[in-house]
């Protein structure tokens, strides 16, 4: 009988230590917990994108000691106010940025001081390279400057960013200088924009130049609040249109957006950038190059729980 016993016990401590090693029990100090990020279904003007639920494991014992891996491929997160990297992964690196891009076409346009009430129209020449499949914005509809600023930033609605730079004093041309002079003011000395859209892959940046963009859109009343709404019903004759954000972030109740943008084109891959703030701290993510359709957004909250892990120790982690 203490022959079983003890073989009973061995086999047990056979089980049960690795198990422990891993992390894997209940008790267990590094304990991981399988929580599900669900993400609605939203229509993205870039494509259509199925939001599924993401399955994320995230580790609270060791979540304030390390940066979570990240399937971006180049990333730069900031505090707002201090300038403190939190996080970063290839930050100098430049690559193509997609619909990041219409945060300068909103930036270039408002520096203008054109009238947001004035009524545009669409026509057959703000026709982009992706074509007119997926937008709602055809010829001969009309919206007002905002109405584009609104649906460029939330949708991002290729025609409606078209649309801001053919009615820019001087027409495209002259938008995407003015863009690169804006570029050149901020210090973003790595970048350079080719078109108001973002389709252009010679629409290029680093993680370091996208966080001074983000900071000074910010300043814009305008892009906080038409870059985080959630929806928006635009009248078109007899009938209206619903447009999303195609960041459904911004609907989550655990987080608290100031600003963001989406971006994808096949060359840059799938991008974010948001100001956030995250327990009591303003922050500035980037997120570029993102491999999966949706894992630019595990990304993102992956990084939101580890900075709440964190607290406000100000302990700093580089990968």
């Amino acid at each position: 009988m203490v022959a079983q016993t003890r073989c009973f016990m061995f086999r047990l401590c056979a089980v049960l230590v690795p198990l422990s090693l891993l992390g894997l029990l209940p008790g267990s100090a590094a304990a991981i917990q399988e929580e599900t990020l669900e993400l609605p279904m939203v229509r993205d003007a870039d494509g259509p994108v199925a939001m599924l639920p993401v399955r994320r494991q995230v580790s609270y014992a060791t979540a304030a000691d390390h940066a979570p891996a990240i399937k971006s491929e180049f990333a730069l997160v900031v505090d707002q106010d201090t300038n403190e990297v939190l996080m970063q992964k290839n930050s100098s690196e430049v690559s193509s940025i997609a619909s990041i891009t219409k945060l300068m076409t909103a930036i270039i346009t408002l520096d203008a001081r054109l009238p947001l009430e004035e009524e545009l129209q669409v026509l057959r020449e703000d026709r982009t390279s992706a074509g007119w499949s997926g937008s709602s914005l055809r010829p001969r509809v009309r919206l007002t400057r905002a109405q584009a600023l609104h649906l460029a930033l939330m949708s991002s609605e290729n025609h409606a960013a078209q649309l801001l730079g053919r009615t820019y004093p001087g027409g495209v041309e002259a938008a995407v200088a003015a863009m690169n002079a804006k570029a050149r003011e901020l210090g973003m000395n790595d970048s350079n924009f080719a078109d108001p859209t973002g389709l252009s892959p010679q629409n290029r940046a680093s993680p370091n130049d996208l966080v001074r963009m983000v900071k000074a859109a910010f300043a814009y009343p305008e892009i906080r609040e038409f870059s985080v709404s959630t929806e928006y019903d635009l009248h078109m004759g007899k009938h209206s249109v619903r447009f999303l954000n195609t960041n459904r972030l911004t609907s989550h109740a655990d987080w608290q957006i100031g600003l963001q943008k989406t971006g994808y084109i096949n060359a840059a891959g799938r991008c974010l950038v948001m100001q956030a703030v995250i327990e009591g701290r303003r922050v500035v993510m980037v997120l570029l190059d993102s491999m999966g359709r949706y894992s630019r957004f595990a990304d993102a909250q992956r990084i939101h729980d580890w900075l709440i892990a964190r607290g406000s120790a100000g302990k700093t982690a580089l990968e």
